[in-house]
C-alpha cells in the first residue's frame, strides 16, 4: 500500500481553494481591460519586474520538481548541467533574438509571422506545426504531472485533479488573455519562490535525509565522476533539446513583444536567467542525493520522497504547502501555454480559414482550445506518459532552429535552402531516433543490425539523433548559402498592428 501524505478532504479543499483563487484574481483583474491587443500582447506595456516574474513563473512548471532530478539519477552531473543550461540560457539568447525581432517586426506577435514572410509558406506550416505540437505536449505533460503528484500525495483520482486544474485555468486565461496571465504570474512567482526555498531548505536541514560527501562518493560516485561517458552525452542531449524547443515557445515570444521597451526586455530576461539557473542545478542535484540515500526507487517522484513524511503533526502544514507549490507551478505554466496556443490560432487562423475579423478568430481559438483541453483531460486522467511525444517534438525543433535563427540575422539563406536543410536534419535525426524502449532506431536495429555499429553509437541513440538533427541543417546552410540578400524591411511593412 502506498504511503498517504495528505487526506483526501484536505486535498480537495486545498485544490479547489487554490485553483479558484487564481481564477478569480485573473477574471477580476481583467474586467474593463479586455481588447484584442490586451489579449495577445498586453498592449506592449510590461515592465522589467513583471516580465521577470512572468518568465520565471511560466517556465517553472511542475516538471522542475521531476525532470532534472530524474535525469540526474542516470546522467549524473552532466545531465544536471545540461538540463540547467538548456532551460536558463535561452533567456540570454532571447535578449539578442528578441531585440532583433522587435526591430525588424515591431508590430509582431508570433515567431510564425516572421517565418512566413522570411521563409515562405512551406517553412511557415512546418514551424506552425511543431510550435503547436510542442505546446500541446507540454500542456498534456503538465496536467498529467499534477494529477500524478496529487495522486501520490493523497490517492486522489487522476481525472478529478485534471478536471479542476483545466477548468479553473481555462476560465481566466481565455477570458483575460496575456494580461491576466502575466498578472497572475506575478502572484504565482512570489508563492513559488517562497515555497520552493522552504522545500529545498527542509530537504537539507530537516534531519530526515542523512547526506554526506563520503556517502555520495560511495553510493553515487559514478554519477559525480568526470569520466562518466553517459554524463556527457546526457548533458549535451538535454542542453540541445531543451534550448532549441524554448526558442520556439510562443509563450516566451508573447512576452518578447509585450515588453514595454528593449531595455525592459534585456533586464527582464537577464534577471530571469540568474533566478532560474541556481534552482535548476539544486533541484537536479537532488537526483544524485536520492541515489546516495537509497530513495531513488521511483525516479519520477524522488523529490517528494526526500521531502514528505506521512500526514501527522507539523508535517500536515508542510504537505499542504507543497501541494500549493505544485499547483502554483502547474497553473502558472498552463495559463501561458493556453494563451500561447490561443494567440497563435487567432493570428494565423486567417491562413487556413476566412472569417469576418480578428475577433472571430479569437472566438474560434477559444473553441479549439476547449477541444484540445478535452484531449489533454483524457490523456491526464489515464496517466499516460508523454515523454516520447516530448522528445519527438524536441527533435523537430532541433532540425529547424539553426536555419530560422540564422536567417533572422543573415539574408543569404533563401526559402528553398532553409526548407531543404530542415528536411535533411529531420531525416538524419529520425534515422537514429530511438523507439520507446530506447534500444533501436530505424537505421540501427531496424535497417541494419545494432552489432554493425560501434557501441558508443548503438547505446546512445537519442544523443546522436539530436546531434544529427541539429548540426546537419547547420552544415547544409553554411555550405550552400547564396550571395542573395533578403530585404528585412519587407517584414516591417508587411506586419500591421
Amino acid at each position: 500500500m502506498n504511503t498517504i501524505y495528505l487526506d483526501q478532504s484536505t486535498t480537495i479543499i486545498t485544490l479547489l481553494l487554490t485553483s479558484l483563487a487564481f481564477a478569480a484574481i485573473g477574471i477580476v483583474y481583467s474586467r474593463g481591460k479586455l481588447s484584442i491587443n490586451s489579449y495577445l500582447n498586453a498592449d506592449r506595456s510590461i515592465g522589467k519586474r513583471s516580465l521577470t516574474a512572468s518568465l520565471v513563473a511560466s517556465c517553472f512548471g511542475v516538471w522542475i520538481l521531476i525532470g532534472p532530478s530524474e535525469a540526474a539519477t542516470w546522467g549524473g552531473l552532466g545531465a544536471i548541467i545540461g538540463y540547467g543550461l538548456g532551460q536558463a540560457l535561452p533567456f540570454l539568447a532571447f535578449i539578442t533574438i528578441g531585440q532583433r525581432m522587435r526591430k525588424i517586426m515591431p508590430n509582431g506577435n508570433t515567431l510564425t509571422q516572421f517565418v512566413l514572410i522570411r521563409f515562405g509558406k512551406a517553412m511557415f506550416r512546418l514551424v506552425l506545426l511543431l510550435t503547436i505540437m510542442y505546446m500541446f505536449v507540454y500542456f498534456a505533460a503538465e496536467v498529467t504531472a499534477i494529477a500524478k503528484v496529487v495522486n501520490l500525495m493523497s490517492g486522489f483520482p487522476l481525472w478529478q485533479t485534471s478536471l479542476v486544474i483545466i477548468v479553473s485555468t481555462l476560465s481566466y486565461t481565455l477570458y483575460g488573455g496575456l494580461r491576466a496571465s502575466i498578472f497572475t504570474d506575478k502572484i504565482q512567482f512570489i508563492i513559488i519562490m517562497i515555497l520552493l526555498i522552504f522545500a529545498i531548505n527542509h530537504i537539507f536541514n530537516s534531519g530526515n535525509n542523512d547526506f554526506s560527501m563520503d556517502l555520495i562518493n560511495e553510493k553515487a560516485g559514478t554519477l559525480m565522476s568526470g569520466k562518466y561517458f553517459y554524463g556527457y552525452t546526457a548533458g549535451l542531449t538535454f542542453f540541445i533539446a531543451v534550448f532549441a524547443t524554448n526558442l520556439f515557445d510562443q509563450g516566451v515570444w508573447q512576452r518578447v513583444f509585450a515588453a514595454k521597451s528593449s531595455d525592459d526586455l534585456r533586464k527582464g530576461f537577464m534577471s530571469a536567467f540568474f533566478i532560474v539557473i541556481p534552482f535548476m542545478l539544486v533541484l537536479g542535484f537532488f537526483g544524485i542525493l536520492s541515489v546516495s540515500v537509497d530513495k531513488a526507487a521511483d525516479p519520477s517522484t524522488l523529490f517528494f520522497t526526500l521531502l514528505l513524511e506521512p500526514f501527522t503533526g507539523i508535517n500536515s502544514l508542510l504537505t499542504i504547502s507543497i501541494l500549493i507549490l505544485v499547483l502554483a507551478l502547474v497553473i502558472s505554466s498552463m495559463d501561458t501555454l493556453i494563451n500561447a496556443l490561443s494567440s497563435t490560432i487567432t493570428i494565423e487562423g486567417n491562413k487556413f480559414i476566412s472569417l469576418k475579423n480578428k475577433n472571430s478568430y479569437l472566438t474560434l481559438s477559444k473553441y479549439l482550445i476547449c477541444g484540445l483541453s478535452v484531449i489533454v483531460f483524457l490523456i491526464a486522467s489515464k496517466g499516460y506518459s508523454v515523454l516520447f511525444m516530448f522528445l519527438f517534438a524536441d527533435l523537430l525543433c532541433c532540425a529547424a532552429v539553426f536555419p530560422i535563427f540564422y536567417g533572422m540575422f543573415k539574408g543569404d539563406v533563401d526559402e528553398k535552402l532553409s526548407l531543404i536543410s530542415v528536411i535533411i536534419g529531420l531525416i538524419s535525426g529520425l534515422l537514429l531516433f530511438p523507439n520507446q524502449t530506447f534500444d533501436k532506431s530505424i537505421l540501427i536495429g531496424g535497417l541494419f543490425s545494432a552489432e554493425a555499429f560501434p557501441i558508443w553509437i548503438s547505446t546512445a541513440l537519442l544523443f546522436w539523433s539530436f546531434i544529427l538533427a541539429t548540426f546537419t541543417p547547420m552544415i547544409t546552410v553554411m555550405l550552400f548559402k547564396k550571395n542573395s540578400n533578403f530585404n528585412f524591411s519587407k517584414i516591417k511593412t508587411s506586419i500591421k498592428e
